[in-house]
């Protein structure tokens, strides 16, 4: 069979990636940074033969360069800069920082060690070479994508007999069942939502082939690197983050996530010029519905109007839920959604829970708390009870 690359553009990954990498690039281009590969799924097991084809995907992956007219797009999207362009014209996937193998149980040992801002392009592709691999080689590929059309019809007839009244951007390349399907999936939508439901995509790609907004802010590993620069307290991450990100960006590029070491701890560095420079707030851990009343009082403490700012909901989303969430805060707030997995697998068949999570900065152990213990990932646990510990005590003397 002849081999079929499944990333074929750099462009094919979040646009965050490209936000983040910015600021690195103008900051903090001597740090270096170690990705781990986590499948949080219980019993998934992995082949030789899965590996074997990741291993050469990852081999394609890492002979793509930008092509010109990608350049020429990413220079249109106006808070991305001439400088880092055209870095990104020099840069390329480098293979010596990948590492793949098979545990004797099944788990695959992925990781990514080199500079930050070139291993922290790697996540993306990655979590979709081994999500493709993995469901082409476990399932009929046939059978797949027939399910997920049947489920997404059922989406679009919600949509258009207005049970579901919300908008949302697609956030699903991560988990995604297949670029395949993931084309054919927006290109649907677009086509079937009579509402218009559908308002852009985090694939910077599809955003580009399908002339839709990408949409992006950061991710918790932009946070988390902080805690690898000594200079830095650890329960102060939080506001040097927020800093270099509104120094970067001046408010044009301003979604800010809360949940890397709680969000009753971002709070406290997200003050009244914090809380003005920034559009809004991300959430991607813990109940909505409470995260959101807490955002909206601490807006309301600075006398500023919730209806001013914008609520984005990203965490583990379906249509039932992001239409309770629209309902219940839309009249209080600008609320906006970012829906993955519900989109890019709905097969009938369990979605692989997959992440490649920030783990070393300098070699100094790093890690997200959230605000569901569950999520946390730390390869230290002393380090984790360390830095839960710094948390903990910032908040009880704030």
């Amino acid at each position: 069979m002849r081999f079929q690359p499944i990333v074929v553009s750099l462009l094919d990954t979040d646009l965050y990636k490209f936000n983040m990498n910015q600021v690195i690039f103008h900051k903090h281009n001597d740090l270096m940074g170690t990705y781990v590969f986590k499948c949080r799924n219980p019993h998934i097991v992995f082949t030789e033969e899965m590996v074997q084809e990741m291993s050469e995907q990852i081999d394609a992956l890492c002979k793509l360069r930008f092509k010109k007219d990608e350049l020429d797009y990413l220079r249109s999207i106006r808070f991305l800069k001439p400088d880092f362009i055209e870095f990104l014209r020099l840069w390329h996937p480098m293979r010596d920082y990948v590492t793949l193998g098979l545990m004797p149980n099944g788990e695959l040992n992925l990781r990514v060690n080199g500079p930050l801002f070139a291993a922290m392009q790697f996540e993306i592709y990655l979590l979709e070479i081994v999500n493709e691999v993995y469901f082409r080689m476990s399932y009929d590929y046939d059978t797949l994508v027939a399910n997920a059309r049947k489920n997404l019809q059922k989406k679009i007839d919600g949509f258009n007999d207005g049970t579901y009244t919300f908008k949302f951007a697609e956030f699903g390349c991560r988990r995604r069942l297949s670029f395949q399907w993931e084309k054919e999936m927006i290109e649907t939508l677009l086509e079937k939502c009579q509402n218009h439901n559908l308002i852009g995509t985090s694939n910077v790609y599809l955003a580009y082939k399908l002339h839709l907004t990408p949409i992006g802010t950061y991710a918790h590993e932009f946070v988390q690197m902080y805690q690898g620069i000594p200079t830095i307290p650890l329960a102060y991450t939080n506001a040097a983050a927020l800093r270099d990100w509104y120094d970067e960006y001046k408010g044009d590029n301003g979604t800010a996530l809360t949940d890397t070491l709680t969000t009753d701890l971002f709070l406290l560095d997200f003050d009244r010029s914090m809380c003005n420079n920034f559009t809004g707030v991300r959430h991607d851990s813990g109940d909505p519905f409470e995260w959101g009343e807490k955002i909206l009082s601490h807006y309301r403490s600075y006398g500023i109007d919730p209806r001013t700012k914008t609520l984005l909901f990203s965490d583990s989303l379906d249509c039932k839920r992001a239409q309770a969430i629209y309902e219940y805060f839309s009249s209080q707030s600008r609320v906006a959604f970012g829906i993955g997995t519900f989109f890019s697998n709905d097969t009938g068949v369990e979605a692989l829970n997959i992440v490649i999570k920030l783990q070393y900065v300098g070699g100094v152990p790093v890690a997200k708390l959230s605000d569901v213990p569950g999520k946390t990932m730390c390869q230290d646990p002393d380090y984790a009870d360390y830095l839960h510990r710094a948390v903990e005590f910032r908040l009880k003397n704030a």
